[in-house]
């Protein structure tokens, strides 16, 4: 979103590893084009951010253990039916936007640009869990679940854990997800989620409602979108991490000028299409290497002779993750239909391939009972990233920081490792798992 480029494009291997602090965002491009720009909330896409146990999870996907690394995903209720405002900071940062908007934007003679990063509706930390402890606690106040509807929400199918695609297993259990969960269980943590984006919703609603007050509302465009989704126990997950559609399917609505209100527009688009839109938007020039498209022609219904001069859209995006909860790096190729999955090189790991028309919850792989599409895909794939390079790229990274990890430790390896968030099975046998990582760092890359 903020590089215009894919992953494997600016080696953003995983939450630790981002973007350089001097790469350019659209952002610092429309500040140097006169706009006045403004940040608040959640702006962790440079490199250095999330915890110890996040980074050392990443590095060692590779290596030949299981361990939970979060705490089981629960609910937890908290206030009463007025309490609304359940996550404190994200309103705090709404706060201060609001103020923004009617204090200092109102008088700008400059167009400006916004941003405001919410964490909602993540899971909140699971303290619970010991002192190092993962996200897994949906919550929410009385007010926010009284606007949720429990009749209908869907229960989602889950295959058997032996039928599992083994790399759905490994998020499933490294995600604590592999236990018995109750119908109940799997509709609160559900019910909240939802209560969660209403509560979400609500911030943006204050946003609009500031540029309304202000006059600006009908001379500005708003953009809301997400980093990622929430599998809420889809295929015996929460969280992200995957390229399933709970998880990799975001929202992007847009209102302004020229949008016709109440369109839904089906072309397939990107979070990388957001640099050139912004600047499209700002009319300055894009640079030449961006992953993305502007998604302005789509927005604005233009014709195909307006269209014309631009590059054209593909039929496909590309996704690809590369961080923890993850055996193997993932790229899933997306079509109109077909959405294909596939991992490390190609081959040691089972590609997946879902006819999203006939399997929309995407239960059934149909890669071997469609060779042809998944080989065309494969095909697609292959010309837009060479991705068995990459992998193998991502592992030698992962391992070359692991050992400079290790080294910076000295005497204090043992204990600091075995104390991350997977400490409540690491601390049942240490030198099982130790055992493990020295094999694993032993041997050779392919």
């Amino acid at each position: 979103m903020w590089s215009g480029l894919f992953t494997h494009l600016t080696e953003s291997w995983n939450n630790f590893k981002g973007l350089d602090l001097d790469y350019v965002t659209w952002m610092d491009l429309m500040q140097k084009h006169g706009y006045h720009t403004q940040k608040y909330g959640k702006l962790d896409y440079t490199s250095g951010h999330h915890s110890v146990s996040n980074r050392v999870e990443a590095w060692t996907r590779d290596v030949d253990f299981l361990l939970r690394q979060e705490g089981r995903p629960t609910v937890k209720l908290t206030g009463n039916k007025t309490h609304m405002r359940v996550m404190e900071a994200d309103w705090q940062n709404t706060d201060k936007a609001v103020n923004w908007i009617r204090e200092e934007a109102i008088n700008f003679t400059q167009p400006f640009v916004l941003y405001l990063g919410l964490n909602l509706p993540h899971p909140y930390p699971s303290p619970s869990t010991g002192e190092n402890f993962g996200s897994s606690t949906f919550l929410t106040s009385p007010y926010w679940l009284e606007k949720v509807t429990y009749e209908a929400i869907k229960i989602p199918k889950w295959s058997s854990l032996s039928e599992m695609h083994p790399v759905d297993y490994y998020s499933s259990y490294t995600k604590n997800c592999t236990g018995e969960f109750t119908k109940q269980e799997v509709r609160n943590i559900r019910a909240f989620y939802y209560a969660m984006c209403a509560e979400a919703d609500a911030m943006l609603g204050e946003i609009i409602s500031a540029l309304r007050d202000t006059g600006l509302l009908k001379r500005t465009i708003i953009i809301f979108t997400a980093d990622h989704g929430e599998l809420a126990m889809e295929h015996r997950q929460f969280y992200k991490m995957s390229m399933y559609e709970g998880s990799s399917h975001v929202p992007l609505l847009v209102m302004g000028p020229g949008i016709k209100q109440q369109q839904q527009i089906s072309n397939l688009v990107s979070l990388v299409d957001i640099y050139p839109t912004m600047l499209d938007i700002a009319r300055i020039p894009a640079p030449q290497n961006l992953s993305g498209y502007s998604l302005m022609p789509l927005l604005l219904e233009m014709a195909e002779d307006e269209v014309s001069s631009r590059r054209p859209r593909p039929l496909w995006v590309l996704s690809e993750f590369h961080g923890c909860n993850v055996n193997s790096s993932t790229y899933m190729l997306r079509t109109d239909k077909w959405k294909y999955i596939t991992y490390s090189d190609g081959h040691s790991v089972l590609p997946q391939l879902f006819d999203l028309s006939a399997d929309p919850d995407e239960l059934k792989n149909v890669a071997m009972k469609f060779p042809v599409v998944a080989h065309s895909l494969d095909k697609i794939l292959h010309s837009i990233v060479n991705y068995p390079k990459v992998s193998s790229s991502v592992q030698e990274y992962n391992k070359r920081q692991f050992i400079s990890w290790k080294q910076s430790l000295g005497q204090n390896y043992s204990n600091v490792i075995a104390n991350l968030r997977w400490h409540q099975d690491w601390l049942k046998e240490p030198k099982k798992y130790e055992d493990a990582i020295d094999k694993w760092l032993s041997q050779r890359q392919h």
